[in-house]
């Protein structure tokens, strides 16, 4: 294991580059200069007040200074890190304009710090000045600025079309006019105020996410990553396809942590991309194995994302504890359907698993079980009714106690303060991807169109709850493919999901529906960006590992439909007896049509055999009606008894199609 990774894991160079390719938030300066000593410093600054303020005696500032201080000095680090074109990533130093631009963006949010009392108490009776309107109007073009640089352009249009729609929304036709505030109406609103770019997403940004952004760097740095990937071959390596499950294995308890599809799989893709094609599957495969698995982290407890701390405030009376217990039933689904793909894939080509000699040794594995111990803490205090915060603090804490164990994880002065710096680096594109999403979701509230597009929804899908879902999906993963997670979720949240809501969808089903399809949008072709990362690894071709992708990740694409009609799925009325037959079903029904999806069961499928796997697979997922249920499973068991007849022997010598 050891050899393999020297030989053909990329170097840190290599995957800088990879991600700066297909990652916006990559696209940061190499080259520094000097500067490096004050970015180190701001962002040191930035972790270690965050860290303060999150303990128990200390306690977070008001939600406005909170955020003012999170989102300026964030910004400030954007404009140092982030060049306004990708010529400038090489170029050594920091241009002057970028210096002025970051104390600009600084100082509009720390005005609030200042004028706190004004702004929150005589400004709302006697009217904001006229120095008020143009700090406010600074702070909001910074913003756009600093997301476009960190994050993307798409968010950028969104928000600013949401911006021109405050101000000029009176003109549109077919019931969509309102809005038409004027600028100073608008502007403070948008920079004042606790319900756009200081809203809930910020200020969940400001206490939870950037701790348990920080609590990953921290296990990357305790060697835990590496402890996932070795975990995972012991496990799985050994069985049928072994390179590949334990690729999805790895990569799922690493995206848990890290929070990002493409950043998670070039990490673990560039040890576990070669090591499949090693095995000898095909390379599209295995680009698009490590993109489908790393894309589901984001929906695999207990993390699952910087989003799920967003759903815990957006939905009442469900804590940020109840959401990751109510996931793992939809998780544990996907990645059953992720691993069912790989498994007839290698079936169909004969691969089987690793020798022996190849996989970590138990006793090895068993040396190393320490370094799970800040997950398992984390868990355990989220269960037991801890804050987030205290939780990630206590996650924290325990993952530099574990490392102290042993010489070669062990934190020196150094280590630490490259945590330090680097708890702020990965943060920055969150944070400004939050605030920007808060613009959106802002005039969304202010103008009621958020009721306006719920309500059209609701009018073209007439009397369907199917076609609302559909057009729903469709909405997210379009939203998806140019928003990071977290803004797609808060976009769609604001928008889509009250329809749901108004046509008796439970809420948390509502929710959980556009939070999958947002994040299977970087593994849905044509703008597929996990897929392309792996397949740039994999030296693959990008649009068919992207439809390979599609088709091992089709669990994300049917079990939120399942979730929606059954919502004991996610444990709503759940009990034994009516859980376990929706749970079993489902299994079964992943198992054809993942069979269909990969071209092989007991034996490669004639065209009309894998059509009639997907319709047993669907009598199988459609929750409520036994008799379906049962039709498709005996058609299930039809095609399988055909197919073994046909070929006993299994895929010894298969070719690949």
């Amino acid at each position: 294991m050891a050899d393999l990774t020297n030989q053909q894991a990329m170097d840190e160079k290599e995957q800088q580059k990879m991600l700066a390719k297909y990652d916006k938030e990559a696209t940061f300066r190499q080259d520094l200069g000097r500067w490096k000593w004050v970015i180190a410093f701001v962002a040191i600054s930035l972790t270690v007040f965050h860290l303060y303020r999150a303990t128990p005696a200390i306690g977070p500032l008001v939600y406005l200074v909170q955020g003012a201080v999170h989102l300026g000095t964030a910004m400030g680090l954007i404009f140092l890190l982030y060049p306004a074109t990708k010529s400038g990533i090489t170029k050594r130093g920091i241009a002057f304009y970028d210096v002025i631009l970051a104390l600009l963006a600084m100082g509009s949010s720390f005005y609030i710090l200042f004028r706190y009392d004004w702004i929150t108490g005589p400004a709302r009776i006697l009217g904001f000045t006229t120095v008020d309107i143009i700090v406010a109007t600074i702070g909001i073009v910074l913003l756009l600025e600093a997301t476009r640089r960190a994050v993307g352009l798409p968010i950028v249009v969104i928000a600013a079309t949401a911006i021109l729609y405050g101000l000029y929304g009176t003109n549109l036709p077919y019931g969509f006019g309102h809005g038409g505030f004027d600028w100073s109406g608008l502007s403070r609103r948008l920079f004042f105020s606790s319900e756009a770019i200081f809203g809930i997403p910020i200020q969940i940004s400001s206490t939870y996410i950037f701790l348990f952004l920080f609590f990953g760097v921290m296990l990357v740095r305790t060697g835990v990553g590496q402890f996932f990937n070795d975990l995972a071959f012991g496990l799985t390596g050994r069985f049928t396809g072994g390179t590949a499950k334990a690729a999805v294995a790895a990569s799922a308890m690493q995206g848990t942590v890290t929070g990002s599809s493409v950043a998670n799989t070039v990490a673990s893709g560039s040890f576990t991309i070669p090591m499949m094609k090693r095995a000898k599957f095909r390379p599209e495969f295995a680009a698009a194995a490590e993109a489908s698995a790393s894309t589901g982290g984001q929906i695999m407890p207990p993390i699952m994302g910087a989003a799920a701390f967003i759903m815990a405030e957006y939905i009442s009376d469900v804590s940020y504890s109840d959401i990751i217990i109510i996931g793992i039933i939809p998780a544990l689904l996907y990645f059953t359907g992720v691993f069912l793909g790989t498994h007839f894939e290698a079936k169909r080509y004969g691969i089987h698993g690793l020798p022996k000699s190849e996989l970590p040794s138990a006793k090895g594995l068993l040396k190393r079980m320490d370094l799970i111990l800040p997950l398992f803490t984390i868990i355990y205090m989220l269960v037991s009714g801890f804050t987030p915060t205290a939780a990630a603090l206590t996650g924290i804490g325990t993952a530099f106690l574990v490392s102290m164990f042993r010489k070669e994880t062990r934190m020196g002065p150094r280590s630490i303060i490259d945590a330090l710096e680097q708890g702020a680096r990965v943060a920055l594109p969150v944070i400004a991807a939050c605030a920007s999403a808060g613009i959106i979701v802002g005039v969304v509230v202010f103008t009621g169109l958020g009721g306006k597009i719920a309500g059209a929804l609701l009018t073209i899908a007439g009397d369907s709850l199917f076609l609302l879902l559909f057009f729903t999906m469709i909405a997210c993963i379009i939203l998806g493919m140019g928003l990071p997670t977290t803004a797609n979720y808060v976009v769609t949240a604001s928008m889509a999901a009250p329809a749901l809501i108004a046509f008796d969808v439970p809420p948390i089903a509502a929710h959980f529906f556009v939070f999958y399809f947002g994040i299977v949008a970087d593994i849905t072709p044509p703008v597929c960006l996990a897929a392309y990362a792996g397949a740039g690894i994999a030296r693959a071709n990008p649009m068919k590992a992207g439809v390979t992708a599609l088709k091992l990740a089709i669990a994300a694409f049917i079990i939120p439909y399942v979730f929606v009609y059954s919502p004991v799925l996610l444990l709503e009325d759940a009990t034994f007896a009516t859980l376990t037959p929706v749970l079993v079903t489902a299994i079964i029904g992943m198992v054809a049509i993942s069979a269909a999806m990969m071209g092989y069961f007991f034996a490669k499928p004639y065209w009309y055999e894998r059509i009639l796997l997907i319709v047993a697979g669907i009598m199988l997922i459609i929750p409520g009606n036994l008799f379906i249920s049962l039709g498709g499973l005996v058609l299930l068991v039809i095609i399988g008894v055909v197919q073994r007849i046909r070929n006993p022997e299994g895929a010894k010598n298969n070719a690949p199609a």
